[in-house]
């Protein structure tokens, strides 16, 4: 099969090619404790097999079980985190976008696989990830059944990285969220955000190029590099930037099972709240909001002062400070302020549901 045509002929080995085996076994090993600390009792196995195995029994307590998938990235987020050498936090985003997602539907995260393409493999820095990782899948309660590993030599930098993720959720289908009962009269409750979660950072890196990311970040019309010195202690621009993207799940299942009856929601991500609000109103109704009804996270206004970013584009790019929207009925408007008050939930009413004027369709409007 293999042939030597001379007795000095040196083979090539797998990690002089540029993967190196050992050093992903030791990774393996580095990630494992993080690994189990997010399993739920559904888990089989452990990681390291050809698939993560998830037992369905529970499903059967429900009249009809439907399964919700959803996968996302982190988007270019993630080059900050290599510019900072911080890796722990984007695995906490990158799980926040696929829970946040199929949770609009009502449905319980199960559990969550993640794939990480690098160009060269530390076990240190593939620990810092995927703790991230598990601890997002902790605050959401789904368990990390498994993820895959990959080096990607001469295709990409040794630190250059990509991080994509899948979950999988359930839900009684008597149960689905499905926006089909929403009608003017409506109230829209805004669940703030804590900065611009993953959305919006291929605009961001371009408006803070040429900018110190240990600085503090400052009203925009003072930017001399004396007055950007962070100090100690205090919140420094590129920490602001790399606050992870919250996650809802907890305070939504919760407020499901308190039955509150929640006609609509909507997690805002890319497209802003334009875009994503737009995508749950029925055919020929408005989403009407009150601009001044809700503030937005400093770091945002820092960069969009930076920006000169008009409100319009503003709006649809960035959260601006609402992370999540729910739609409820003014019958049930009281219950639900009961709910987040009682969970110390930061929320605003930011507006209501009106019929659309004839032929308009659906929108987003702003007063």
């Amino acid at each position: 099969m293999y042939s030597e045509d001379s007795e000095n002929q040196t083979g090539l080995t797998y990690a002089q090619a540029g993967v190196d085996t050992a050093e992903g076994a030791r990774a393996v090993d580095a990630i494992r404790a993080s690994v189990q600390s997010t399993y739920r009792p559904e888990v089989i196995g452990d990681i390291g097999g050809f698939g993560g195995l998830f037992s369905a029994a529970a499903l059967k307590d429900m009249d009809d079980p439907v399964l919700v998938s959803g996968t996302d990235g982190v988007g270019t987020k993630i080059e900050l985190a290599r510019q900072l050498d911080i890796y722990n936090t984007v695995g906490i985003d990158l799980v926040a976008m696929c829970v946040n997602d199929v949770l609009v539907t009502g449905a319980e995260p199960l559990y969550f696989l993640d794939y990480i393409a690098i160009g060269k493999i530390e076990s240190s820095r593939m620990e810092q990830l995927v703790e991230g990782v598990a601890e997002g899948c902790r605050q959401a309660g789904c368990a990390l059944i498994g993820g895959e590993m990959a080096e990607h030599p001469g295709v990409m930098a040794d630190d250059a990285l990509d991080m994509s993720g899948f979950c999988t959720a359930v839900v009684d289908r008597p149960s689905i969220i499905d926006n089909t009962n929403i009608q003017p009269g409506d109230l829209i409750f805004g669940l703030a955000s804590n900065g611009f979660h993953s959305n919006g950072y291929s605009l961001i890196r371009r408006v803070i190029e040429g900018i110190n990311l240990n600085s503090r970040f400052l009203d925009s019309s003072n930017l001399s590099q004396e007055s950007l010195d962070a100090k100690e202690g205090e919140t420094t621009l590129g920490q602001a930037l790399l606050e992870p993207t919250r996650i809802y799940v907890k305070l939504i299942l919760d407020l499901l099972r308190k039955d509150i009856p929640l006609k609509g929601m909507a997690h805002i991500t890319g497209g802003g709240i334009t875009e994503n609000l737009d995508r749950i109103l029925p055919e020929g109704m408005d989403a009407v909001l009150q601009l001044d009804s809700w503030t937005m996270p400093a770091v945002m206004t820092y960069v969009c002062n930076l920006a000169k970013l008009d409100q319009e584009e503003a709006l649809r790019t960035f959260n601006c400070g609402i992370g999540f929207a729910l739609v409820v009925s003014p019958e049930d408007a009281p219950s639900l302020r009961a709910a987040l008050n009682a969970a110390n939930e930061t929320y605003f009413e930011i507006g209501s549901i009106e019929a659309a004027e004839e032929g308009q369709g659906r929108s987003v409007r702003y007063l």
